[in-house]
């Protein structure tokens, strides 16, 4: 029961600037008390987007232009701070499918790429071209190339990185580790019976 082979994600994206953006600016801890992840995509980023009135902030993820977007554009060292494992849930369940920043802290980066999420990284050069392509043409469509590893948008694109084991995982379709262990349910089974318990 072998996942989907990544090969490539597409989509509008999106820039949320700045660097050493943590795990609890992307999901605030009090909205981590649920049993399963679903539902946690609309508090995805909720304390820069949101006032304590509820009312909307100016922010790129409330701007009507870049609604739908599935490519998220990011600083350096995304993701760190704490490991919670419902920072990369909640930008999934946002309909995120892709990131691209200067580099992800790593705990965040194994937690992505198990969603299948593939986290590139790029130069700020070259982010600032995607970004001033994206703000030119909100409607603008943004790939992540996991096979030629760049970043295509419009005419254009830029090179990208990402971990050799990651990109392989994905690309195989082998990057959800409880799949893996799915797919030997069989051969559990066929020891558990041999085994003799007193």
């Amino acid at each position: 029961m072998s996942m989907q082979n990544v090969t490539q994600v597409s989509g509008r994206a999106v820039n949320v600037p700045g660097d050493d953006v943590d795990t609890d600016r992307i999901i605030p801890a009090r909205f981590m008390k649920c049993v399963t992840f679903d539902g946690l995509g609309e508090y995805l980023f909720h304390d820069v987007r949101f006032a304590e009135d509820g009312s909307r902030k100016k922010h790129n993820l409330n701007d009507p232009r870049f609604e739908g977007a599935s490519i998220m554009i990011c600083g350096s060292n995304f993701g760190c701070g704490s490991s919670r494992e419902h920072a990369p849930q909640s930008l999934y369940r946002a309909g995120f499918h892709g990131l691209v920043a200067g580099n992800f802290a790593e705990i965040f980066f194994g937690n992505s790429t198990s969603l299948g999420m593939p986290c590139v990284s790029a130069s700020k050069e070259d982010r600032d071209k995607i970004i001033a392509a994206v703000e030119a043409n909100p409607q603008l469509e943004v790939t992540i190339d996991l096979v030629d590893l760049k970043v295509r948008f419009g005419e254009d694109s830029v090179p990208c990185e990402i971990r050799e084991g990651a990109r392989d995982s994905l690309l195989n379709g082998r990057f959800d580790p409880l799949d893996e262990l799915l797919e030997g349910n069989e051969q559990v089974d066929a020891v558990a019976q041999r085994l003799h318990y007193g």
